[in-house]
């Protein structure tokens, strides 16, 4: 499968759980070399644009990217409408579309977001982190409502009612107030927080997830979104927050310890 076809399966992925509704949530892509070269030949540089943000830590490479009022579900029938390939200029501070987002499409407006957040993640992980994924899945915008914006008592809310999320997510899940989307100011924000986590939820909004592959970043979202939904479950079934069983904090420290993950114990 190439990186486009699974950029593809991605969005179609998650329009089936219902996490992008009309043009809601975006995707971005690091291309390998191995990528830019298997495509690089259908390249057509246009203008450079401002971002409104910079840094030179991912200066020159090339990002996949859904576009600006995209519908995630016509990345298959419509994709050189719905998405594109974009070049960063040396300087970090702006972009060209090399391929696709055609007829004056835009990446997405989130574009500065995703940038600042691939340097940030790629400086935290040796390079490793190349994907971006923003949707709004609404069991964690729900429980946005419901838990005050603390990543400790949002993150330890997610840990105790399924074993896997202190594997997936053992740093925790950062968190932001609701913010005014697609600016500078949340781009820098957001940013701040992924030195720390690879998933930062935005209050009343959704969720940004960083991931190595396609596969990590779609399946972090999956993991914390089913455990958002069993946390609103109990919450149903036990009137409030004091539920009969849940796992303790030993038992996920005993759990980090078994598959060899570092927990954030200050979350404990």
């Amino acid at each position: 499968m190439t990186f486009i076809e699974k950029f593809q399966e991605i969005c179609l992925a998650g329009y089936d759980q219902n996490w992008h509704e009309r043009n809601g949530g975006n995707l971005t892509y690091r291309l390998t070399e191995a990528d830019i070269a298997s495509v690089k030949s259908t390249f057509n540089p246009r203008d450079w644009v401002e971002m409104g943000v910079k840094n030179t830590c991912l200066a020159g490479e090339y990002f996949m990217t859904t576009a600006s009022g995209a519908h995630m579900r016509n990345m298959v029938t419509d994709l050189e409408h719905s998405a594109g390939i974009v070049e960063i200029n040396n300087e970090g501070d702006k972009y060209r579309i090399v391929w696709g987002l055609k007829d004056g499409v835009k990446p997405t407006s989130e574009f500065p977001s995703h940038y600042l957040n691939h340097c940030v993640r790629a400086e935290e992980t040796d390079g490793f982190s190349r994907v971006i994924y923003h949707a709004h899945p609404g069991n964690v915008v729900a429980l946005s409502a419901y838990l005050p914006c603390d990543a400790k008592e949002f993150t330890y809310a997610l840990w105790q009612v399924m074993t896997e999320c202190v594997v997936i997510f053992p740093e925790g899940v950062g968190v932001l107030p609701w913010m005014m989307p697609g600016g500078s100011e949340i781009a820098v924000a957001t940013s701040e927080l992924m030195h720390d986590f690879k998933s930062v939820v935005w209050y009343q909004h959704g969720i940004f997830c960083a991931g190595n592959t396609l596969d990590d970043a779609f399946g972090e979202m999956h993991t914390i979104e089913k455990a958002a939904e069993i946390y609103i479950k109990q919450v149903q079934l036990c009137g409030g927050k004091n539920f009969t069983n849940t796992i303790s904090s030993k038992h996920l420290q005993e759990i980090a310890d078994e598959f060899g993950v570092e927990i954030r114990k200050e979350f404990l």
